[in-house]
């Protein structure tokens, strides 16, 4: 029994943990950039969409594929800094799930 209250005193730190990270990817921002910095985009470590920046060099109404493609790019990027700002912050409470000797953790 008292194995069982050590694991649910875990448990219990281990949510506390889990959303003071998933606060703090909600706060913070990272950025994408594309075609040279033409493009710019930031998300937040939770993924959500903050801002674009389009430097006005790009826009040609000619060619608006090719800013759509840049700023497709640019989210790309930030989403993909956004799961690496991710796995940093959530990685060892994740990993310590484990240790809690829960199955398929």
């Amino acid at each position: 029994m008292a194995n069982m209250q050590k694991i649910m005193q875990q448990a219990a730190q281990m949510q506390q943990q889990v959303a003071a990270a998933q606060q703090q990817l909600a706060e913070t921002e990272v950025s994408g950039s594309s075609g040279g910095g033409l493009v710019t985009a930031v998300v937040t470590g939770a993924g959500e969409l903050r801002s674009i920046k389009i430097d006005p060099k790009v826009v040609d109404a000619d060619d608006v594929e090719t800013l759509e493609d840049l700023i497709i790019a640019a989210v790309h990027v930030a989403n993909g800094e956004a799961q690496k700002l991710t796995e940093k912050i959530m990685g060892p409470i994740t990993g310590a799930l484990g240790g809690l000797g829960l199955p398929g953790m």
